[in-house]
């Protein structure tokens, strides 16, 4: 992340933070988000070696991501209440199929290019591991705990 901090003002973006290790920038600039996506791409394997999807939310995406909160009132352990951010909305007959699996007393709700996830149990067990993956949803997908997502909308904030 370090190396990252250091490559991004370099490039010429602004405002370069980064929360924790696992891949969260949170950065001004001026082209468009799905332009930000395929420039990371691209920087990130010529100059740090990495080829990985990048996946951008817009401050006030990532806003209306903490705002829509479908699960809010029953996810009562930030910790345990994940986001998966897609790169795209999955097909509608893969979320038809999603809504036929008992995951209980996990619960999930597909919400645009999201689905927001509770795991009153914690991880390792969990049912809804097995069917929210990329493979499943035929989607990119990336997940972030809620303490993770309302940090990075504060750090946009500030």
């Amino acid at each position: 992340m370090s190396a990252l901090r250091e490559l991004l003002p370099d490039l010429g973006y602004e405002d370069v933070r980064t929360h924790l290790q696992s891949g969260n920038i949170v950065l001004t600039s001026d082209v468009s988000a799905k332009r930000l996506e395929s420039e990371l791409e691209k920087h990130l394997a010529a100059e740090l070696g990495l080829d990985i999807q990048v996946l951008v939310r817009t401050r006030n995406q990532l806003a209306d991501v903490i705002k829509r909160n479908p699960l809010g009132k029953v996810a009562d352990d930030p910790s345990r209440y994940m986001v998966s951010f897609l790169s795209a909305k999955p097909d509608p007959k893969v979320v038809r199929e999603l809504a036929k699996i008992d995951v209980a007393p996990e619960q999930f709700v597909v919400s645009g290019r999201e689905i927001f996830a509770w795991y009153p149990n914690g991880f390792q067990r969990a049912k809804l591991g097995k069917v929210l993956t990329e493979k499943k949803l035929g989607v990119a997908a990336t997940a972030r705990n809620w303490n993770t997502v309302t940090k990075l909308l504060e750090i946009a904030d500030a």
